[in-house]
């Protein structure tokens, strides 16, 4: 079983891995400057024994689905909302492709225009992004297309907001490596979409 400080240490690598430009989770093995000491003194070690014992070899996608759903404190993960994103981050992460077939559907019924979708228009987000922040397709779509396509970076230069944006980017680049699917049926799925719609 997972200790408490080793529940800490995997959270506060996350944390920062989810909130910060320069440091990556995976790159540094979930490695950062915790320690023991700092560890006792906090108020909230036992949240973070509590989640340890109750997921265990599931902590990291506990974790995980908890920042990709905004939720940066161990205190507010630790009731039913926190298990409800585990849940749903589940049930998506299960049937990646059969969500990310039924988010390219979605897309088409708003254009057929490929470049609309993925090209920033007067310094506007691209669309399969308001997408996404309307909650009408899943971060993984946003995801997937980004790792097929590379949109976030060739668009970054062209959008004009930078309030909303950098945090934007910041989330589909930071979650991209905990996504897990197969490439090549992804795109069979984008091209049989696009070309089915024509």
């Amino acid at each position: 079983m997972i200790d408490p400080f080793d529940s800490y240490k995997m959270y506060n690598a996350l944390k920062l891995h989810f909130e910060t430009d320069g440091y990556d989770a995976i790159k540094y093995n979930y490695k950062s400057n915790a320690s023991p000491k700092a560890f006792m003194r906090r108020k909230d070690k036992y949240f973070f024994a509590k989640l340890a014992k109750k997921y265990d070899t599931e902590l990291l996608t506990y974790y995980v689905s908890n920042f990709k759903a905004g939720v940066g404190y161990v205190g507010d993960m630790i009731n039913e909302s926190g298990e409800k994103n585990y849940k749903d981050h589940k049930r998506i992460q299960e049937s990646i492709h059969r969500v990310f077939s039924v988010d390219i559907n979605i897309i088409l019924q708003e254009t057929e225009d490929f470049d609309k979708l993925f090209n920033s228009e007067q310094g506007q987000l691209p669309l399969v992004v308001k997408l996404w922040l309307r909650e009408e397709i899943s971060l993984e779509t946003v995801v997937i297309l980004n790792a097929i396509l590379g949109f976030v970076k060739r668009e970054t230069n062209n959008i004009k907001d930078t309030i909303m944006w950098p945090d934007i980017e910041r989330k589909i680049t930071k979650y991209t490596p905990f996504v897990s699917f197969n490439p090549d049926k992804c795109k069979i799925l984008l091209r049989k979409g696009f070309t089915s719609s024509q």
